[in-house]
């Protein structure tokens, strides 16, 4: 995928935090099914909060140090 990114645009939706590592520019999407007629928002996240949504992606604790410490090392591991 990564060389398929380099004359080409592309988008990937994942649940692993190890191919969301790889990624230039993260958009969370989030369904909200409080009300009758459902809605989705659309984040462009920044580096700290893509830190965030990585360690939620790998331990479901999006303020667990470990998985922090984990989602930066992937981060950077990926670049």
């Amino acid at each position: 995928m990564k060389k398929l990114s380099v004359d080409r645009q592309v988008l990937v939706v994942t649940h692993l935090a190890q191919v969301a590592s790889f990624a230039d520019t993260h958009i969370k999407v989030t369904k909200n099914d409080s009300s009758d007629l459902p809605s989705i928002e659309i984040q462009s996240l920044n580096n700290d909060k893509r830190v965030v949504e990585i360690s939620r992606m790998l331990s479901g604790s999006p303020d667990s140090e470990n998985a922090q410490k984990h989602a930066v090392e992937l981060l950077e591991n990926a670049k």
